[in-house]
């Protein structure tokens, strides 16, 4: 599958904060009813322990949790999520900051970010490869399965250093010349966090809180879990069975990130609002369509977000689960509208959760 990538967004020195704007007025109290219909019915849909789906629209916001598990003593619309590879969203929005203050510029080559001895060669995997999933990457590293096997059902990837995956990614040669194929890849991503966090010489947990989620006013988000005062807990398949809380190993830049409804709704607000933020240009840019894929280059991808079209403009989303959790993050400026839905119980055959969170945001 080719692959054709746009040129990456430009690089203006500053990112400073706008005016701030008004908020418009949210929906009539006969659309909220509607609107909680309409999420009541989804939260049935999804069949999860618990579950939780957040929706702002045009500034007015409704949260409503519900679930196949007893109420947990924290309501849980309180509680942190595991959101997996929707973490991405953050990841891309911290390497466009940087890249749109001048820090990085997204052609680093990944190898000289982690070690400045090694060679390269003619064409060696960036910064921008490594995010927009061209790198030439397998989904997970070659020895992954082996090294997790023995924590498959509880913490794989807690097994997985931050030192293997950089060693193991310096020792790789990608089947592909970077930038000619899309193949999603969590080994990348998180290769990426990895190397960024060498180049500016920060580490990356560092790095994310400092320039992601304190900017956007994020004091619900972690990425790590504390306890069940804060933190959710995953289930498996028979939505029954609890599993611990996913520990992310060396692959944190892919999906750590863990998180309130409210939370997710404030980083959605801020890409649908991006002149209210101190992040502003970034969160422009994140827009920007940069790699078109597929027959007729159909499928279109930004910085970190899937980008479908809708009858009145473009939706931006982003899935993502865990052994235990799934969630779904996603926005429409055409209907000024961000949804946020989170569940645990961990993504089994034909589940109807990430179809129906889909839907909702489809549907306006």
């Amino acid at each position: 599958m080719t692959a054709r990538r746009t040129p990456w967004p430009g690089l203006p020195a500053t990112d400073e904060r706008a005016p701030e704007a008004d908020v418009p007025d949210g929906p009539a109290p006969a659309d909220e009813a509607a609107l909680r219909e309409r999420l009541a019915a989804a939260v049935e849909a999804s069949d999860a322990p618990d579950v939780v789906f957040a929706v702002s629209r045009r500034g007015r916001r409704t949260l409503l949790g519900g679930g196949t598990a007893p109420p947990p003593d924290v309501p849980r619309e309180n509680l942190r999520y595991e959101t997996g590879s929707a973490s991405k969203t953050f990841t891309a929005l911290l390497l466009t900051r940087l890249i749109r203050r001048g820090v990085l510029t997204g052609g680093e080559p990944a190898a000289t970010c982690l070690d400045p001895g090694a060679r390269t060669g003619p064409h060696p995997v960036t910064l921008a490869h490594l995010i927009t999933h061209t790198s030439g990457l397998p989904a997970l590293p070659a020895d992954f399965v082996r090294r997790g096997l023995p924590a498959w059902r509880t913490n794989p990837y807690a097994r997985y250093s931050a030192e293997r995956l950089t060693d193991t990614f310096l020792r790789h040669r990608p089947r592909h010349r970077p930038g000619t194929r899309w193949h999603y890849s969590n080994y990348g991503v998180s290769v990426l966090g990895h190397a960024v966090a060498a180049t500016v010489g920060t580490p990356w947990d560092h790095l994310i809180t400092e320039q992601v989620l304190r900017a956007l006013g994020l004091s619900g988000t972690a990425l790590r879990a504390e306890g069940p005062e804060t933190d959710a807990v995953g289930h498996r398949k028979d939505g029954r069975t609890p599993v611990p809380a996913f520990d992310a190993g060396g692959f944190q830049a892919a999906g750590a990130v863990r998180s309130t409804p409210g939370d997710l709704l404030t980083f959605l607000e801020a890409h649908l609002e991006p002149d209210r933020s101190p992040a502003a240009s970034a969160l422009r840019a994140v827009r920007v369509p940069v790699l078109r894929r597929g027959l007729g280059h159909r499928h279109v991808h930004t910085v970190g977000w899937f980008r479908h079209p809708t009858d009145g403009g473009p939706m931006y989303f982003h899935s993502g689960a865990t052994l235990g959790q799934q969630a779904f993050l996603g926005f429409r400026p055409d209907t000024d509208t961000a949804l946020a839905a989170v569940c645990t119980r961990r993504f089994r055959a034909r589940d109807p959760f990430i179809a129906t969170a889909y839907g909702l945001l489809a549907e306006g």
